[in-house]
């Protein structure tokens, strides 16, 4: 089958350098001609314009930085999608996000598949994210090999929207395991310990997490550069926010996180590094979590 892939950023670029990989026809298409570009010299087929990617190919993927985005992109590309074709859209949303697009989809007689993924960019390139699918069991099986291209766990949650809801409350957690992280690397500094034996004493323990031991990486070696913003990190907690509103269930740990990291956007700018919201612990205690061995970036 022949795909279009709208959004080459941090994560989109990694998931269609994944299908080309697997040996699948790929047209692609974003802002920035450089992602294009790239992706081109790998095999990619280039698009002059979302519309013209919609009528040129049999199955479009999207992985957009805000619902916003996401729907001007729909609007300009189901119209022009071929009858019987599907969308599969990757980008973290709503809930209600996910219901808008799949009426807009079945309005246009497209299928609709929600397939939120997580693992983080580095999991992206190695083709070993999980991915988080919502919709039609026989939309799953169609694209099968597609998904197998991009990730290499896949639960399907059950209908559109419910994709959104587990996206949201994985990256909830991750968020608030990167504020506890910080907290426990600070105390052992001020401890006099060692941070590189603390982080893999840690690791090895019972308080480790996914977050400690990838994110806590960067942290130690001071890039922070996990490839997530503050803006993206804000964007999922207020999301965090409208479900719980919506189901009754207060959140008082990720309230803090989403605080905490509403004052490092404003210490540092909504386009840093979302690691970044433990530099508010290094500034304000003066002490740098700084650590030889640790890695740049993860691989």
């Amino acid at each position: 089958m022949h795909y279009g892939f709208i959004g080459l950023g941090n994560l989109g670029g990694k998931l269609a350098q994944r299908l080309i990989g697997a040996g699948l026809d790929l047209t692609v298409f974003d802002l920035d001609d450089t992602q294009v570009q790239r992706l081109v010299s790998q095999g990619a087929q280039r698009a002059a314009s979302t519309v013209a990617l919609a009528g040129s190919v049999d199955h479009v993927i999207t992985c957009l930085p805000s619902p916003e985005i996401s729907s001007a992109v729909l609007t300009e590309v189901l119209d022009n999608m071929r009858q019987g074709s599907s969308l599969i859209e990757m980008s973290t949303i709503s809930r209600d996000d996910a219901l808008r697009f799949a009426a807009m989809a079945e309005a246009a007689e497209i299928g609709f598949l929600e397939l939120p993924v997580t693992g983080g960019v580095h999991l992206a390139a190695r083709g070993e994210l999980t991915l988080l699918a919502g919709g039609p069991e026989g939309l799953l099986e169609l694209h099968r090999p597609a998904l197998n291209a991009m990730g290499n766990t896949l639960f399907h949650m059950g209908p559109v929207g419910a994709a959104s809801l587990i996206k949201v409350i994985t990256n909830m957690l991750a968020f608030i395991h990167l504020q506890a992280c910080g907290e426990a690397l600070m105390l052992a500094a001020r401890g006099g310990l060692d941070l590189g034996d603390s982080w893999r004493a840690i690791a090895a323990s019972s308080g480790t997490s996914f977050v400690h031991e990838t994110e806590g990486q960067l942290i130690l070696n001071g890039s922070y550069d996990i490839g997530f913003t503050m803006d993206l990190a804000l964007k999922d907690l207020s999301f965090a926010k409208q479900f719980a509103e919506e189901l009754g269930v207060p959140l008082e740990l990720a309230s803090a996180t989403f605080a905490r990291f509403e004052t490092a956007r404003q210490a540092y700018g909504g386009a840093s590094q979302s690691p970044k919201i433990v530099k508010l612990l290094e500034d304000a205690l003066d002490t740098p979590l700084r650590a030889p061995g640790f890695p740049a970036a993860l691989s």
